[in-house]
């Protein structure tokens, strides 16, 4: 085992694209929120100001959570996985999770092969 597995320095293993995966779930409940991305630039305003920012691969550009929306997550807290290729954002969020307006984005589960919405 290296320092990136076992030490205190975050390291984060980017992928080719220079992404890590980033989770978030809910700080109170548990509830997993979304699922995004980070590149460092996205890491470090995340470490700086305490909210949740992301690179969005479909748009091609750094976002901050809620920035058009107004619905910010305030991050409590920030884990890296074992071998740092995952972030784990444990936030509070100021409104809905899912640009659906939906309160997460994983508002459907699969219920005899087609998509249902969670209530």
């Amino acid at each position: 085992m290296d320092d990136r597995e076992t030490g205190t320095t975050l390291m984060p293993r980017w992928d080719a694209a220079g992404l890590v995966t980033a989770v978030v779930t809910h700080a109170e409940t548990g509830e997993p929120l979304m699922l995004a991305h980070m590149n460092a630039e996205a890491l470090d305003r995340t470490i700086e100001t305490g909210e949740a920012w992301f690179w969005s691969r479909s748009r091609g550009r750094l976002w901050k959570k809620g920035e058009s929306s107004g619905h910010v997550m305030k991050v409590v807290e920030l884990r890296v996985d074992c071998d740092q290729d995952a972030i784990w954002l444990r936030a509070e969020p100021h409104g809905p999770a899912c640009h659906t307006n939906a309160p997460t984005c994983f508002y459907r589960r699969l219920q005899d092969g087609a998509l249902v919405r969670v209530e």
